[in-house]
């Protein structure tokens, strides 16, 4: 008899897809020092936690298989929101940059100040 299909909810709105070949391939060349890979770095810079804890946020940054693109001295990554957009980023892009491009939004809102 087989098992059931089980499920289990998050609170995610947005999920970034980061290829591992590629990461594996350029060894690093993101975050302040340059030796992160980017999964690492955007976890870092966007302050996300791992293991269970992370399902409760509403951003998370994962590895994936192969986009077979495989661009030299960059790495694949798209926002699973918008499926139609891989992105190539080369080593040492900036964060805030990548961030902008995958269409993340932090969650805060400014606070709109009018005169009296």
């Amino acid at each position: 008899m087989a098992k059931p299909i089980k499920s289990t909810t998050t609170e995610w709105r947005d999920v970034v897809l980061v290829c591992r070949k590629c990461s594996k391939k350029l060894d690093g060349g993101f975050g302040p020092d340059g030796d992160l890979t980017l999964k690492k770095a955007l976890r870092k810079y966007l302050h996300l936690k791992k293991g269970k804890k992370g399902r409760k946020g509403a951003l998370t940054v994962a590895g994936t298989d192969c986009f077979d693109i495989c661009p030299k001295g960059g790495v694949v990554a798209v926002n699973a929101a918008h499926p139609k957009k891989l992105l190539i980023i080369p080593a040492g892009a900036d964060l805030f940059e990548v961030k902008t491009r995958l269409g993340l939004d932090d969650g805060r809102r400014l606070k709109v100040v009018t005169p009296d």
